[in-house]
């Protein structure tokens, strides 16, 4: 908030006139911060901060002047010229970033107009004090203890800055106004408190100004600043970006929301918060602020509430341009994963909800959903015969449970499933596939690395450890241990996690023949004889057939044999514990952020920082270094050009922890811009 400290000193004329014209600047500059579009003031103020513009100095200054002079006695304008008192602001605003990265969606604000004048009449009044002689009989009257003595020079009269919670720095902002900005909302708080902070009396120290403090607002929209960081601009992306491949670019962001139903049922978590910023009313036009500002074209929501996704947020999208889709949880939950997007960029090709719960099957025994979208992005008109590939998108809120990783496992293989059956074209390959979403579960955890890696062995590996990070109970004794096979062959799905009745075909030209048909052979010379390339395996294939026994009581032919051995490598595989998927799929955060040397977070539950939100995207395998087990990538068809970066969890203990006046989650918003390339047909 601004912070006012007003001193009577004397200052030559020319040093007056450059105070009065740096005061005006400011006044003028904030004036226009509130009423102009971003494109109008970018141009002004970007150039010539730290600087001032002379012209529009001297036209204020001299149309103050003529008005002030006209009031003023004839011997009082001429004395009054050298007496000012210099007034010490830190701008509320600063520049032309009021929230996150533009004001392109900042409405006129009366509250700044505001401020501007209160310091405009504050320079008028002092511009028009007595004189020097007269200021110093006035200081003769007050008491001992409020006049101090300044450097050897004559003793000045100290001004006690008012301490009204509703006046100093021009706090004064309503949150009945739901258009408001949420930085604007963020100070609000304050203001509507029910009780005025009382004012704490001055500390008796000796040859000091008595000080009353200003009560102080936290500058939430400073502290969680988010830069927009430009990637198409990096080496590796402009080698694989030709100047001549156009590409459909679009933005995605993927937001828990956190539900309302899920707040009151754990305020416990929320103690650290205020109540008012917890009521839906309170929160519903910040995030939808917040959705709106950053402008994404694919939305993909977590814990939507069901009634309030019905009757608020599904008319307020349609009204925004989005074609939405909802599932909510199932059992007795009330939320649910929402995938909206904007019809007039994309098209719907089909649609697929998913339930994890499967009754009967304690690993699919929970009530979490996701979506999966096959969409046609719609290009521009006038490009010709051009084309450019559909794209997938799936959104997702996986379990919390900590202990249970295997039901974490399950639920993300049966996602997989369903994108490789929507992604998948009909030569075998994917389309580009962007999946987003709450995975709870920490960046190189085991989980982590086989949505990243495209492989996981998991026999034997505690179940908690499968979400490594959230919490630590290997001092546990009898701790649940990860079996194979996970799942039954009764759920239908793979250890590539692909559906069984979608697997790929067997090859063209390959013949069955009956058992029957077969055994005419189990004596011929060809069945008798050990092929050199054959694996020798003790009472598996070191068997000959001899011709003596009949075909039930003899001895394990050649072809039964390696029927057998068949059998027992499929038995194996099965039973290795280890599941595998072949998307190629790849972070759009890195987790960790170099300029602070700490990791990034997305929610912070309990106080703690943690990484649980995702957007990951299909990129190309880069062929690894030998020893390198962790799977590296480049962009393929579809380029990542840019990401809003996250922040660490000091930064965000700074802010009070999540959800606060500025952040109405308990999670940050995650947004990637990418690029489909376009070809010609």
């Amino acid at each position: 908030m601004i912070g006012t400290v007003l001193c009577y000193v004397l200052l030559p004329a020319a040093r007056l006139l450059q105070a009065l014209r740096d005061a005006f600047f400011t006044c003028r500059k904030n004036v226009l911060l509130a009423k102009s579009p971003s494109t109008q003031i970018e141009g002004v103020f970007a150039a010539t901060r730290g600087r001032s513009v002379p012209e529009e100095q001297e036209a204020l200054l001299q149309q103050w002047l003529e008005e002030r002079v006209e009031n003023l006695p004839t011997s009082e304008s001429v004395s009054a010229v050298r007496k000012v008192s210099v007034t010490l602001t830190s701008d509320w605003l600063e520049g032309s970033e009021l929230l996150m990265t533009s004001l392109s969606d900042l409405n006129t604000s009366p509250e700044v107009t505001r401020c501007a004048d209160q310091q405009h009449s504050e320079l008028n009044a002092l511009a028009s004090s007595e004189l020097q002689d007269h200021a110093v009989a006035e200081l003769a009257r007050l008491p001992a203890e409020e006049t101090v003595t300044v450097g050897g020079s004559a003793p000045w009269a100290a001004v006690v800055p008012e301490t009204d919670h509703q006046t100093a720095g021009c706090a004064g902002i309503s949150v009945e106004v739901l258009n408001d900005d949420p930085a604007v909302l963020a100070w609000s708080l304050a203001c509507d408190a029910e009780t005025v902070p009382p004012v704490l009396p001055a500390q008796p120290i000796q040859d000091a100004v008595p000080f009353y403090p200003v009560p102080t607002e936290v500058p939430y929209h400073e502290i969680l600043w988010r830069d927009w960081e430009d990637l198409s601009v990096q080496p590796c992306v402009l080698e694989q970006v030709s100047k001549s491949t156009p590409l459909f670019e679009f933005r995605v962001m993927s937001y828990n929301i956190l539900a309302q139903d899920l707040v009151e049922q754990g305020l416990d978590l929320y103690v650290h918060c205020h109540p008012d910023i917890l009521n839906w009313n309170y929160r519903l036009p910040n995030l939808l602020q917040e959705i709106q500002h950053w402008d994404p074209d694919v939305l993909c929501l977590q814990e939507v509430q069901e009634n309030h996704y019905w009757e608020q947020l599904e008319p307020t999208f349609k009204e925004m341009g989005f074609a939405c889709f909802y599932k909510r949880r199932t059992g007795t939950k009330t939320d649910g994963c929402a995938v909206c997007y904007k019809h007039s960029r994309f098209q719907l090709i089909s649609l697929s909800p998913i339930e994890y719960f499967r009754p009967g099957l304690d690993i699919l025994n929970r009530d979490n959903v996701g979506l999966v979208l096959l969409l046609q992005p719609v290009l521009p008109e006038g490009l010709g015969l051009k084309a450019v590939s559909p794209l997938c998108v799936a959104n997702t809120h996986v379990l919390f449970n900590p202990r249970r990783g295997d039901i974490k496992l399950a639920q993300v293989a049966l996602l997989l499933a369903e994108i490789d059956k929507i992604a998948r074209t009909t030569e075998g390959s994917y389309y580009p596939v962007i999946l987003c979403g709450d995975l709870n579960s920490v960046p190189d955890s085991p989980l982590y690395k086989f949505i990243r890696n495209g492989e996981l062995s998991y026999h034997g590996m505690p179940a908690w450890k499968v979400v490594s990070g959230q919490e630590d109970f290997s001092q546990q004794l009898y701790s649940r241990k990860l079996l194979a096979p996970l799942w039954p062959s009764s759920l239908g799905v793979t250890d590539r996690c692909q559906y069984v009745t979608l697997c790929q075909p067997k090859k063209l030209g390959r013949r069955e023949y009956s058992r029957d048909f077969l055994l005419q052979f189990r004596f011929c010379d060809v069945a008798c004889e050990r092929p050199p390339q054959l694996v020798l395996l003790e009472g598996v294939t070191d068997a000959k057939p001899a011709r003596e026994h009949s075909a039930v009581t003899a001895v394990p032919k050649r072809h039964n044999s390696l029927s057998f051995l068949g059998k027992q490598l499929l038995f194996v595989c099965r039973c290795s514990g280890v599941i595998q998927h072949g998307l190629n799929l790849t972070s759009v955060y890195s987790h960790f952020l170099p300029q602070r040397g700490r990791p990034e977070v997305t929610t912070m539950p309990m106080g703690l920082g943690a990484t649980v939100d995702y957007i990951f995207y299909s990129a190309e395998p880069v062929e690894n270094k030998a020893g390198e087990c962790r799977r590296l990538y480049k962009d393929g068809a579809l380029k990542l050009l840019g990401r809003l970066s996250l922040l660490s969890e000091d930064v965000l203990l700074m802010a009070n922890g999540l959800p606060n006046p500025f952040c109405s989650s308990d999670h940050l918003c995650l947004l990637a811009s990418f690029g489909l390339e376009i070809s010609s047909l």
